[in-house]
């Protein structure tokens, strides 16, 4: 298993700027070739971090979520890394090894770390290693119903959670789900979709939901909208509300990809 990340530095002055990145009113695909040293944003409370900004919320677009990359270098942290109470985080570990609290009780997370923080939580992240650490981080102000608890922290890995393959596709598409569908207290998902080469989603999937994709390893052909996109890893895609949507694997090796969705909630009128 591996887990790309955004690649940082610049290209040399041999590169054809034009690129691959695309931005519609029903998509987004951000590259790993942009998410260079030029759009790191570093945020107050924080030493030693810098981040790309992948998704903010975006009136008429995808409105529920943020998702960031964040850098540590040694040394680098937070006692405060949340200012907003209602926010719920997900992180996912990419390299290196952050020690992260969560209301008193204490983790270190390695690559393939994954950590569910709820709202109002008192958490800390600090990477206490020589290296640089990296994770991805998923934020969505939550959303409670009437009768259903808050979910609880928790903290696992990538390898200890079994991919569920899907049904009727021979093995090559599978999901590591890391809530249950049926946890009502959830009200998004961030799971690792797999397909192996030449799997598929065999549709274009059309929904509600909003998503954040972002490649871990593998290739493939993206169908967004109308349109095939091909990506690799480190790439990122933005879906809004109903963007039809559908992938065939590519490559000799999985093709893997970090997605959030928002679930289980009424529609707000």
């Amino acid at each position: 298993m591996s887990y790309a990340f955004p690649p940082g530095g610049l290209p040399d002055q041999s590169v054809n700027p034009e690129g691959t990145a695309v931005f519609t009113p029903a998509y987004a695909v951000i590259p790993a070739v942009t998410q260079r040293d030029i759009v790191t944003s570093f945020l107050p409370g924080w030493k030693g971090m810098r981040m790309w900004v992948l998704a903010r919320p975006l009136s008429g677009f995808a409105e529920t979520f943020s998702q960031y990359a964040v850098e540590l270098s040694a040394g680098g942290g937070s006692d405060a890394p949340e200012d907003d109470p209602e926010a719920q985080s997900i992180l996912l570990v990419a390299s290196g090894a952050i020690k992260l609290n969560i209301d008193g009780q204490g983790h270190v997370l390695t690559e393939g770390g994954y950590a569910y923080i709820p709202p109002d939580s008192v958490w800390t992240v600090w990477n206490d290693g020589d290296a640089p650490a990296q994770f991805h981080w998923v934020r969505k102000r939550y959303t409670g119903a009437e009768g259903v608890d808050l979910p609880t922290a928790f903290v696992t890995s990538d390898r200890d959670v079994a991919p569920i393959e899907m049904p009727d596709c021979d093995g090559v598409w599978a999901t590591t789900r890391f809530v249950e569908p049926t946890d009502l207290r959830h009200d998004c998902h961030v799971n690792i979709v797999t397909f192996k080469p030449g799997g598929r989603i065999p549709f274009a999937e059309t929904h509600v939901m909003e998503h954040g994709l972002y490649v871990l390893e593998g290739t493939a052909e993206y169908l967004l909208n109308k349109n095939w996109v091909t990506v690799g890893p480190g790439d990122f895609m933005w879906l809004r509300a109903f963007c039809p949507q559908a992938c065939i694997a590519t490559g000799d090796g999985p093709f893997r990809y970090l997605l959030y969705k928002d679930v289980n909630r009424h529609m707000p009128l």
